[in-house]
């Protein structure tokens, strides 16, 4: 009998041991676990966790090394550190306004490529032997440099252009993505952001810190109508040419009305001439065709309420089209009125596609790190995203886009030595019918694209008229004319 307790006594306590043991490799491995997963994520992480405010690393790498420098494509420095005989260092940035959000600044919080490039700046990668002439000097070492893609020369073209309007501008190259140009108004002076900080703090009603390029949401207005032609061709690949409509100066669907620009009466119309003349009626009618579960795929496609692969800040575009969208709302969203948000980086990106086969590259600021000595450090090469459209496709709309500066509302930029394709879009933007944003999106030439430009000029009126001219500066600088 106490045999058989002392026995049962001993599969108790093996059981328990058992429990306790597998409890303890349970612990052991979650433990291992978050060890490797910390690892791992600190090891691919390291930028984000470097640039955390709260990360005191950052503080380590300011007292070590001096802040690099930013260089425009051409080698112009954008932002350098300066260090007086006392070894106070300032910010400089010698083109002050001009590239105020695109390389933003680097105190009050960082912004712009020095936000961006925080990490690069942040650390040296210089030689051994000059490290060592770093520290009997008493110095800090030499921080790592960023190369941008921007190019001065289209950058003041841009910025000049632009004037007193509210406004941005952005310049890219279609085939690789580079923006060689970025520019946002109203501007300030990063070399006073630390005076005038709290100034532009309270200053709600501009929106000076804004950068309108990639964080401004506007009405698009008849730049949509590049993505409802898109979707006209899709449903309608083999017949879309045969398109005719007579223009009376309106629309009208139900109680539901749309007027052309300042009620022009366009007449006869083919699908070419609907989009060169930039017919309102034409296109909400064209809108009332359209299959509402495929426009809203189509939007999903061209990244409209989607994340953009870019590594900088912006807000997403919107427009939902869906079964369940009114008429009324479709006829707004086919002129790009309405509801319709999206932001001038978003509409480069699709002009882009457009110009590139339907490919669309990743758009990117920065060309490469290199340390004190010119030595490359690391190398941001072209990346293709994904094909927002077919070739035919992106063929079709550059022949609509051309025919805009052949015989439409873009002749502005017609008999010139190169060739230009584009829309214009003249944009409402409260209830003052007599009030519109500026817009045009293009490209040139038209046979091989190089170059892609997106101007929305706030408040100005007609795209034509405004933003087509800034457009062939831009054009004019680029090509040399």
């Amino acid at each position: 009998m106490k045999q058989t307790s002392k026995t049962n006594t001993n599969r108790k306590r093996k059981k328990r041991n058992r429990q306790i043991l597998t409890v303890t490799y349970l612990f052991v491995a979650l433990f291992l676990g978050m060890m490797g997963y910390t690892c791992y994520y600190a090891i691919t992480n390291q930028q984000e966790l470097i640039n955390n405010s709260y990360n005191s690393r950052q503080e380590l790498l300011v007292a070590q090394n001096t802040r690099g420098t930013i260089y425009a494509s051409g080698g112009q420095v954008l932002a350098q550190t300066q260090t007086d005989e006392n070894g106070k260092e300032t910010r400089v940035y010698p083109y002050a306004n001009m590239f105020a959000h695109v390389v933003g600044y680097a105190s009050n919080g960082k912004y712009g490529i020095e936000a961006q490039s925080n990490y690069y700046l942040l650390h040296s990668n210089a030689k051994l032997a000059d490290k060592v002439a770093s520290e009997v000097s008493g110095e800090k070492y030499p921080g790592d440099n960023v190369v941008t893609t921007l190019d001065v020369a289209l950058q003041e073209i841009a910025y000049q252009s632009l004037g007193v309007y509210k406004g941005a501008i952005i310049v890219t190259e279609p085939s690789t993505g580079k923006i060689l140009a970025m520019v946002s108004k109203p501007d300030f002076d990063p070399n006073q952001i630390d005076v005038i900080w709290n100034d532009l703090l309270s200053d709600k009603d501009s929106g000076v810190l804004l950068n309108r390029v990639t964080q401004g949401l506007y009405p698009p207005g008849s730049t949509f109508k590049i993505i409802t032609a898109l979707e006209y061709i899709r449903e309608n690949p083999d017949s879309y040419s045969q398109y005719t409509y007579q223009c009376s100066g309106s629309f009208t669907h139900g109680q539901d009305t749309i007027n052309c620009y300042h009620g022009t009466v366009h007449g006869q119309e083919d699908f070419t001439r609907s989009f060169a003349k930039s017919c309102n009626a034409s296109f909400a009618k064209i809108g009332m065709q359209l299959d509402r579960t495929k426009f809203g795929n189509t939007l999903d496609e061209l990244l409209f309420n989607e994340e953009l692969p870019v590594t900088f800040a912006y807000n997403k575009s919107k427009l939902v089209i869906d079964e369940s969208t009114s008429d009324s709302n479709v006829m707004q969203a086919a002129i790009g009125q309405g509801t319709t948000q999206i932001t001038p980086l978003h509409l480069n990106m699709i002009t882009s596609a457009a110009a590139n086969g339907g490919v669309l590259m990743k758009p990117y600021l920065v060309d490469h790190v290199e340390n004190n000595e010119g030595a490359v450090i690391k190398q941001f090469n072209p990346g293709t995203y994904k094909k927002l459209m077919s070739e035919q496709e992106a063929a079709a709309l550059t022949e609509l886009m051309r025919e805009v500066v052949e015989s439409g509302t873009g002749t502005k930029l017609s008999g010139l030595s190169y060739t230009a394709a584009g829309k214009t879009g003249s944009a409402e933007y409260n209830s003052v019918k007599t009030d519109s944003h500026a817009w045009f999106t293009g490209f040139a030439p038209v046979e091989e694209p190089e170059v892609c430009v997106t101007i929305i000029i706030e408040g100005a009126g007609s795209g034509g008229d405004y933003a087509v001219p800034i457009a062939k500066r831009i054009f004019d600088a680029y090509f040399g004319v």
